[in-house]
């Protein structure tokens, strides 16, 4: 799988003989969003695909009727001893930590939402699932382990994990695609803010054009922001993709012009989106502005495109 939540997701049902792919794992909690997030924090701005972490599997818990189970606590002894004694009686468990301190991770950068399932350990070393693009079936040191979990920082959680049980007449997913999909589309088109939503890819287009001088080092920050749009668990095209998928899965499922007209909107949308992630890419190797003009104006066609697609999602249930 290619996307952290939903990769742990697949493994914690797969231990309950629940068998969804990522794109329906993905659709079904409503994980499509979009945030331009810029603060002191993250230093330079950054482009979300997803809603927060942890809401998509909230969102599929709620939407299957699963049992999640939650715990949290600011003692690395009272989370350890939980996680072990559920992975002691053969329970995989999810966990929520920084990715920075895991042994198997190349790029070092720090990211408290990241999610993995661990199905094992012995006296040193943890067993994990993360994703494709991190080697799938994993492992990393108990001490790794322990400094990414008691990681603090935006995006953490208090030494989250995490487990899914199913009731005995577990809902038909078909029957649970017109809820899923009309929450994310009206979250989508009447977000809080002006950074989310339809109305935060607008004002993307607008704010990216200055990104050349939001910068001393261009050559690093704008490629970096293309690479987190495309390959850093995004499933490409900043999560599109996967949305792409999931509606087609839903066309196939539902006879909808509504599931139809978003799903058309959303093919085009993918295709666009791996487009901007390119036009950074190139404007941070050029220093040329000219391609962060036409990165913003392909932005503006999203807000509209997107906008009209959820628009028609928000009508799957009349």
């Amino acid at each position: 799988m290619q996307h952290c939540e939903t990769t742990t997701l697949g493994v914690l049902l797969e231990h309950l003989d629940i068998d969804l792919s990522e794109p329906m794992l993905f659709g079904l909690g409503s994980g499509l969003s979009f945030i331009y997030w810029d603060s002191k924090a993250v230093g330079f701005p950054f482009l979300g695909g997803r809603v927060k972490p942890f809401e998509l599997t909230r969102n599929l818990a709620a939407v299957l009727d699963l049992d999640l189970a939650v715990d949290e606590t600011s003692s690395p002894r009272k989370a350890w001893r939980t996680v072990a004694a559920l992975l002691d009686a053969g329970q995989p468990v999810g966990l929520q930590l920084d990715s920075y301190y895991l042994d198997y991770f190349s790029s070092k950068v720090h990211f408290g939402g990241h999610v993995v399932a661990m199905r094992g350990y012995d006296d040193q070393t943890a067993y994990l699932v993360d994703t494709e693009q991190q080697g799938g079936t994993v492992s990393t040191s108990l001490r790794s382990l322990a400094d990414a979990r008691a990681a603090r920082g935006p995006m953490t959680a208090k030494h989250r994990s995490f487990t899914l049980a199913a009731p005995r007449a577990l809902p038909s997913p078909r029957a649970r695609i017109v809820p899923a999909v009309t929450a994310c589309a009206e979250a989508f088109l009447d977000p809080p803010i002006a950074n989310l939503g339809h109305r935060g890819i607008e004002k993307a287009g607008r704010l990216i054009r200055t990104w050349l001088q939001r910068t001393g080092d261009p050559q690093r920050d704008l490629p970096q922001a293309a690479l987190l749009m495309e390959k850093a668990g995004t499933g490409g095209a900043l999560f599109r993709n996967l949305y792409r998928d999931f509606l087609g899965e839903c066309v196939n499922l539902l006879d909808s012009h509504h599931l139809r007209t978003g799903h058309a909107h959303y093919t085009e949308a993918a295709t666009l989106w791996t487009d901007v992630a390119a036009l950074i890419a190139e404007a941070g190797q050029t220093g040329d502005p000219q391609h962060l003009h036409q990165a913003g104006d392909i932005l503006a066609e999203l807000s509209r495109l997107e906008r009209a697609a959820m628009q028609a999602l928000s009508c799957l249930g009349s």
